[in-house]
């Protein structure tokens, strides 16, 4: 089973030696879903030799991928204020169904009708002008890893140590199965 060269930086709890020059650290990079992780010092992060950081500003996804796209900072704004007006509509459509099922429950029930308005005119006074409606509640957002390819002589080493472990595996499941040696002795000729 291979992976691909990408690896997160993450933090843990436990020193344990770096993958290079052996000294405690808590810093590891690990693959996605962990098929492999390497425990190594945040100097050799910053060598070129060992790996490089993906998502910076000069490879087109990070901070400055819109430069390197060749975007002025006029279409960059014209695009968020469509997006903006965009999710404005959203919203409004979204308040706009709201009345509508409170209309189609205030024909079923005229007394719940009362009830409601008062309810609602007391959520509108707990409620801060300018903040979102209870039905869209914000996301916290996501954390994010800093991304990591390793050096391909690196990364081939890393390779090679997964296959050895795969095939030590393979040999231990595959031992039992093969037939032993035989218990008799051979019988000896004697010489003519």
């Amino acid at each position: 089973m291979s992976f691909t060269n990408l690896y997160y930086k993450r933090a843990v709890g436990t020193s344990k030696p770096c993958y290079v020059c052996y000294k405690p650290t808590t810093t590891v990079l690990a693959t996605i879903n962990t098929v492999d992780f390497i425990y190594t010092c945040d100097t050799h992060l910053s060598d070129p030799g060992f790996a490089s950081q993906v998502g910076t500003s000069s490879d087109g996804v990070g901070a400055g991928g819109a430069k390197k796209l060749g975007l002025s900072p006029e279409e960059i704004a014209k695009v968020k204020q469509e997006w903006e007006e965009r999710q404005k509509k959203k919203t409004e459509k979204a308040k706009e169904k709201e009345k509508e099922k409170d209309k189609a429950k205030d024909g079923k029930d005229s007394r719940g009708a009362e009830e409601k308005e008062k309810g609602s005119s007391k959520e509108t006074d707990k409620k801060v002008p300018g903040s979102l409606s209870p039905a869209t509640p914000p996301t916290p957002p996501t954390p994010s890893h800093q991304r990591y390819t390793l050096h391909r002589d690196i990364f081939a080493l890393r390779l090679a140590e997964h296959r050895r472990r795969r095939q030590a595996v393979q040999a231990k499941e595959l031992v039992p199965r093969l037939p032993g040696a035989p218990a008799t002795p051979l019988p000896s000729n004697p010489p003519s």
